[in-house]
């Protein structure tokens, strides 16, 4: 929790732990090539697990992130931005694979630095695009289809930026506990503070120590 600091995502440290242990009692210390292997890790999503089969043992998965969802969305739908994450974006991946492992390895790369570097999410560079020709977006003249996308809540002020403050403390003192009421001050809402501690004890970020909160060992 230290090392991750200012990292972002704070569970992420604790799924990365909680996954090797997990891949050293179930897979003999070896990180398994299979799909469904790979999601029943802590911390590990549909991209994360297809992504490390496709591109560290080379099968033929579709691997879907928020570039290439784009790029689905504009040269297949004819849509300015994607709705929010389906299982239909893995399908339609999988539609334009090619059958053979190592160029559908390419072609999941492919497409997310395509939407990384052209087909950007404000300002899409067309012109240079190897897919300008065959994009529906492109032929229907660019229509303002909507962005169904969920927003992302502020950080300046929320509960996510109370639960770092706490976390600020506890790494400042670490690996020593803080007592709660030097705790409370690292936050001018109580309130929110109270709601940030409890919500970082249910996740494991946070653990009692008697009347004080340290980080977990």
């Amino acid at each position: 929790m230290r090392q991750w600091a200012n990292l972002g995502y704070p569970r992420r440290a604790l799924w990365l732990h909680r996954a090797a242990v997990e891949i050293t009692e179930r897979h003999a210390g070896e990180v398994p090539d299979d799909v469904d292997a790979l999601l029943a890790l802590s911390g590990v999503g549909d991209y994360a697990a297809r992504a490390v089969a496709v591109f560290s043992f080379g099968e033929r998965h579709p691997v879907v992130d928020t570039n290439t969802r784009r790029v689905l969305a504009r040269t297949l739908a004819g849509r300015a931005q994607p709705g929010p994450p389906s299982r239909r974006d893995l399908d339609a991946m999988d539609a334009i694979l090619p059958t053979a492992d190592a160029d559908a390895a390419v072609v999941n790369a492919a497409a997310m630095e395509l939407g990384a570097t052209l087909c950007a999410a404000r300002a899409p560079r067309c012109e240079p695009c190897p897919l300008q020709d065959r994009c529906a977006w492109r032929a229907a003249g660019y229509p303002d289809t909507g962005d169904t996308r969920r927003r992302k809540a502020r950080y300046e002020g929320s509960d996510r930026q109370a639960r770092g403050a706490v976390l600020r403390v506890l790494r400042n003192a670490a690996p020593d506990p803080v007592v709660r009421s030097a705790v409370l001050t690292a936050w001018p809402d109580a309130a929110q503070l109270e709601r940030a501690i409890a919500s970082l004890l249910a996740d494991g970020l946070v653990e009692r120590d008697g009347g004080a909160l340290r980080l977990p060992h």
